[in-house]
């Protein structure tokens, strides 16, 4: 088998690579997200596409994006941050423009695959990925398989129902599991610890303009590797309840491994170890029921690209 491209779509880039069957990156390509979305956007992921193409010999190719992508792997169904995407069969429009077919992936499903052929899953069939950023997002392995669901769907574990009547989400429902262990809800926990004591959180506030409004996810993860104690609080809430959500999953599921990917993953170890104890906590059946490992992803923001130029062989 030969190269094959990889695509990723965010909200500010279009990211491509050529990507080797090892899942080595030899090249990139990158245009700005046009902000119309739409045909714009198809001619972006075309020209990204085609600019690889010109030096490498590729036999396929991949695009992922955040969305709801058909069980055929062919049409954006829906996707809720790109405008005038809609059931657009992207196959058949950005095949048009390169010349060969392409296979379209959710975003989280490709990042799945990469970090669990290429990256911190290695040697492990069944794998959990958890996006954590702005919400949570993730991907199922079971069996070495990439799981979809019947309608491709599966595994948009923030919209778990964790607290009945919790906080209102953007999905509609409240209480969903991204309410309170995203990178959101880091913040939350730590502008309500503020508000609370804010004489006790000058240093953190420090980092930004001062106000709780300034405070970001950065100053947060910054001011804990400088043991701020609200900064560590905050963490601290977060993974309390990123380990209860990991333990349902994880008497579900029964993965070997959950793999930590996202911006708040940046954090490292201060999210990870008392996301762990809380495992330990909250699993089911203690002492009886193997926990899964909860290690950090490796692949970053290249997860997704890595894993759709794979999932299109």
């Amino acid at each position: 088998m030969g190269y094959s491209i990889g695509v990723d779509v965010g909200g500010t880039k279009v990211l491509g690579g050529v990507v080797d069957n090892q899942g080595k990156v030899l090249a990139h390509a990158r245009r700005d997200t046009p902000r119309q979305g739409g045909k714009a956007l198809t001619q972006a992921i075309a020209d990204v596409t085609l600019e690889l193409m010109s030096d490498f010999d590729v036999d396929c190719v991949g695009i992922s994006a955040a969305g709801f992508v058909s069980s055929d792997r062919k049409t954006m169904l829906a996707t809720p941050n790109i405008a005038d995407w809609n059931g657009v069969d992207l196959n058949k429009e950005i095949s048009a423009l390169i010349g060969i077919p392409v296979v379209i992936e959710n975003d989280a499903n490709a990042a799945a695959w990469g970090e669990a052929k290429f990256g911190a899953g290695r040697g492990e069939s069944d794998i959990i990925l958890l996006t954590i950023g702005t919400g949570i997002g993730g991907g199922i392995i079971i069996n070495g398989q990439l799981h979809r669901g019947a309608y491709g769907i599966a595994a948009e574990f923030g919209h778990m129902r964790v607290l009945p009547e919790g906080h209102l989400c953007g999905c509609g429902q409240r209480g969903c599991f991204e309410q309170y262990a995203s990178g959101n809800a880091l913040l939350r926990h730590a502008r309500e610890a503020v508000s609370a004591s804010p004489e006790i959180a000058r240093n953190l506030l420090a980092l930004g303009d001062g106000s709780v409004a300034g405070m970001t996810g950065k100053h947060i993860t910054e001011a804990a590797r400088n043991g701020d104690a609200v900064a560590l609080a905050s963490f601290n809430t977060t993974a309390q309840w990123l380990g209860a959500g990991i333990a349902s999953l994880a008497v579900l599921l029964d993965p070997a491994c959950v793999i930590i990917g996202g911006g708040v993953i940046d954090a490292g170890e201060i999210l990870l170890e008392p996301t762990r104890e809380a495992l330990e906590r909250y699993l089911p059946f203690v002492g009886k029921h193997p926990s899964p490992r909860i290690v950090a992803a490796e692949l970053g923001n290249e997860a997704g690209l890595v894993g759709v130029a794979d999932l299109a062989r």
